[in-house]
């Protein structure tokens, strides 16, 4: 199938629904930081804030995941929506409250609308058909790819140029507008799991190693982020590049989602697929932190950018197979809570090792991290097999045996009732 076939008005719907709901989270982060930047320790604080709002959807991810209600989504979505459309613009009016206050708002705002993107991701392979799955997948990597690359300007613009609390403004307003949107869309999914089968929680414990490696993926994109201005410092490179090279990484991967969505299915078990290209990615971090000069960083970053969002896919997609359809937001929203660990695991491991060692040296090391989240979850993979296969539950199957068309073990899809 090819991308043309997803022009249709409830994609393009969805797209419109999606990008209000995200956009704020994109934003968020350095929006916190400029809100408080002119207070005594305002950047100190700013992190703290981040920090906290972080937290927040680390926590909330698994737990408000697995209330989700697959035939019924959209009470929890509103929810969120509203939590988070709350938080945000009382972060905006509140700009001068204590710092508690604005942790707690800051808190609400990561952990309300946290089980959005899972859900929205779940109803949008709910509404095509199981072959276009993987283009779908696609789409919506580009589009999120898209979005966190135009926040941080959009963000700074305003902040400086307007005012500090507009960025959490218009935070607050985009998601009341998306959950306006939600109405649009179906209430929920189909989720008729196999007799028998695993429960919910059995199901999403017994996926561990999807978890492990998306946690692996996102540690390379905080060695990326983090530690570039500092590498850049110690190579003599103006520290303003960071920008144009971190913007170069997220069009590779805009261009890597497309053109992983050119084909439905690719060579290989999807396990394979992620493993292979992770190490791919982290061959690109280390190469960007072994190269002198901005030319050659840009063009390591461009091309780990342009395999993380395959990487990022073929995981999206292996944990379909493992998971039952009932079970899936609830998937996505630990696999969130994952990433965003592993994101600041690396993060915080890169940064710590930077009083001591060069730049370059902590991004090493944090690719060695990566490297061995890497092997934990190959060597759980083996033991994983599809939903559905030989009545098991994700565990103690053949090794390394995976179905690449998830149609064949779940039946087809059907539409959603509105």
């Amino acid at each position: 199938m090819s991308y043309r076939e997803l022009v249709t008005r409830p994609v393009l719907t969805w797209c419109a629904v999606t990008g209000a709901a995200r956009l704020p989270v994109a934003m968020a982060p350095l929006a916190l930081v400029f809100l408080v930047r002119e207070r005594p320790g305002g950047y100190t604080l700013g992190a703290v804030l981040a920090g906290v709002y972080v937290v927040g959807e680390i926590v909330a991810a698994p737990v408000l995941g697995l209330r989700m209600r697959a035939e019924r989504a959209r009470p929890q979505l509103v929810a969120g929506l509203a939590v988070g459309a709350a938080a945000f613009a009382g972060l905006g009016l509140a700009q001068g409250a204590h710092p508690v206050v604005l942790g707690g708002l800051a808190f609400l705002a990561g952990a309300g609308p946290v089980t959005v993107s899972a859900g929205l991701r779940a109803l949008l392979t709910g509404m095509v058909p199981e072959r276009s799955v993987t283009q779908a997948l696609s789409l919506e990597s580009m589009l999120t790819f898209g979005l966190w690359a135009a926040a941080p300007a959009l963000t700074t613009g305003l902040a400086l140029g307007v005012g500090p609390a507009v960025p959490l403004l218009l935070a607050g307003g985009l998601m009341a507008l998306g959950l306006a949107g939600l109405w649009l869309l179906p209430e929920g999914w189909t989720a008729q799991d196999r007799e028998g089968g695993p429960s919910a929680r059995r199901a999403l414990l017994a996926a561990w190693p999807v978890y492990v490696l998306g946690a692996a993926a996102l540690s390379l994109l905080a060695l990326a982020e983090l530690i570039l201005p500092a590498l850049l410092e110690q190579r003599g490179i103006g520290i303003g590049w960071a920008g144009p090279l971190l913007a170069g990484f997220s069009l590779g991967s805009v261009a890597g989602s497309f053109l992983y969505g050119l084909r439905s299915a690719w060579p290989g078990p999807l396990a394979a697929q992620s493993l292979l290209l992770v190490l791919g990615v982290t061959t690109g971090v280390v190469l960007v932190a072994l190269l002198p000069g901005a030319p050659a960083i840009g063009v390591a970053l461009a091309a780990a950018g342009l395999l993380q969002a395959p990487a990022m896919l073929a995981r999206n997609l292996a944990l379909r197979q493992v998971l039952p359809p009932s079970a899936l937001a609830a998937g996505y929203s630990v696999m969130y809570a994952a990433v965003g660990a592993g994101y600041a695991a690396s993060g915080t491991l890169a940064g710590g090792l930077l009083k001591a060692v060069a730049p370059s040296t902590a991004i090493l090391c944090g690719a060695g991290l990566t490297l061995l989240l890497v092997a934990v979850a190959a060597l759980g993979e083996r033991r994983l097999v599809p939903y559905g296969e030989d009545g098991k539950d994700g565990q103690d199957g053949q090794d390394g045996q995976e179905v690449q068309e998830v149609q064949e073990t779940r039946g087809p899809v059907r539409k959603v009732r509105r």
